[in-house]
């Protein structure tokens, strides 16, 4: 548990607080690159960590994310002139270019004033599908972690996005929470044995145990968790294990191998979920597929919107929500034909996450066998707090690190066989590494 000082400590962002300021010093996605289809087309207003940007794509391509307030007087850029070589302030015309070059001062006389000054934009990279921004000091700015994935055809990458009206960390918790899987999510675990779904054949021997043995260990970005399930084959057990990878501050890769989950604080209660589904073999982003494989984990934009969890739904009241139960359907959880009496595998977890209130409270929680990694979360994340203050660089920073070799996965091992022998080689944390947790 934790007490409310190290809660608040962990859960809130805002650029004057510590979690705030290591949030900063890391990429984090901004927006899916389709928002921005159009060359010199309408910018988009962006909210990430407590504050409010503005996202634009020039003429030739190239992508801009600026602070909102104009530089000159605070007018929102989001009311500016989108033109070919940048935006332009409405108010005095000031017109700035995406690297915050500015081009045109038309109210000042001297026309050396502008080469002076600079717009206030951020240093942004598009891969994935994704727009990529970096919010902190200038001299601390890491290298772009590049994924394998981002080099794949676009026809096999899937990128979604959704909302959820609760702190980060919560959300992040149920994404190292092996054990809710066979519980929560019991009705889709059954529908997965008759899908041909790749998710689902990956997915569908949780519902075998309930109670996974937990490990974890640190790592130099995070940590890694192990989800150890013991199955009979005749006279002998084998052991899958399902194993995850955090990335501080807020990154996820699922132990299906092809999944990464980043969760970007909005603010302080609000969260944004980027998924990123890939395949090195089909066109996962592609037709039909693309849509077989949305339907059956809930991604829909339907399903996002009647569950309200767009920027356009989000707290309706005419959407499910804490206020009215998630629209919860008992006549069905009483009939048998649903655990949860919520729709699917994503309203399940984002009731759960939503209802513990805006920022949950741990002094009070009752943290098991089960919830190990959930422990290490909290550790992980106090510790770029930590680092920050004390004028170091955060977890993952400051090192060179081979993405490539940073992967969720999962197997089969015997029962005396490490989980470890699963993974590619990688650094773990010196003073942690004989430690195992159960």
């Amino acid at each position: 548990m934790l007490n409310d000082k190290a809660n608040e400590r962990m859960c809130r962002v805002g650029a004057d607080t510590p979690m705030g300021a290591a949030m900063r010093r890391y990429w984090l996605p901004a927006l899916k690159s389709c928002e921005l289809a159009t060359p010199a087309g309408d910018p988009k207003g962006v909210e990430m960590l407590g504050e409010r940007f503005v996202a634009y794509r020039d003429g030739t391509g190239r992508v801009g994310f600026y602070d909102e307030a104009c530089l000159h007087r605070g007018s929102s850029m989001l009311l500016a002139r989108a033109e070919p070589e940048g935006l332009r302030c409405i108010y005095h015309g000031w017109k700035f270019a995406v690297d915050g070059t500015v081009l045109e001062t038309p109210n000042v006389a001297d026309p050396k004033f502008r080469q002076r000054i600079r717009g206030r934009t951020h240093p942004v990279v598009e891969a994935g599908g994704l727009i990529w921004v970096y919010l902190g000091p200038v001299e601390h700015q890491p290298d772009f972690p590049r994924w394998p994935w981002m080099d794949l055809p676009p026809s096999q990458v899937l990128v979604t996005y959704h909302v959820e009206e609760c702190n980060y960390v919560q959300v992040i918790e149920g994404l190292v929470d092996s054990s809710h899987l066979g519980v929560l999510h019991l009705n889709g675990m059954k529908q997965s044995g008759s899908s041909d779904v790749a998710f689902a054949q990956k997915v569908n021997s949780m519902q075998n145990n309930l109670a996974p043995r937990i490990e974890a260990e640190d790592t130099e970005f995070g940590f890694y968790y192990a989800a150890l399930r013991e199955v009979a084959e005749g006279t002998s057990t084998r052991v899958d294990a399902r194993v995850t990878a955090f990335i501080a501050p807020c990154t996820i890769l699922n132990p299906n191998g092809d999944i990464m989950t980043v969760v970007v604080p909005i603010d302080d209660v609000r969260s944004a979920f980027f998924h990123v589904f890939w395949s090195e073999t089909e066109p996962l982003g592609a037709e039909p597929l693309r849509s077989k494989h949305l339907h059956f984990v809930g991604l829909e934009d339907e399903v996002l919107d009647a569950f309200g969890i767009t920027n356009d739904t989000l707290g309706r009241n005419d959407r499910p929500n804490p206020r009215n139960n998630f629209f919860q359907d008992r006549g069905a959880m009483r009939r048998g034909e649903s655990w949860s009496g919520l729709p699917g595998l994503i309203e399940e977890d984002v009731a759960v996450s939503v209802s513990a209130g805006p920022i949950r409270g741990r002094g009070q929680e009752m943290l098991s066998s089960a919830d190990v990694a959930v422990g290490r979360l909290y550790r992980s994340l106090l510790s770029c707090a930590d680092a920050i203050e004390a004028g170091k660089a955060p977890p993952g920073q400051g090192v060179r690190i081979d993405w490539r070799g940073v992967v969720g996965t999962h197997g089969a091992v015997n029962s005396e066989q490490p989980w470890r022998t699963l993974m590619p080689s990688h650094k773990v944390n010196a003073a942690s590494a004989a430690l195992q947790e159960t």
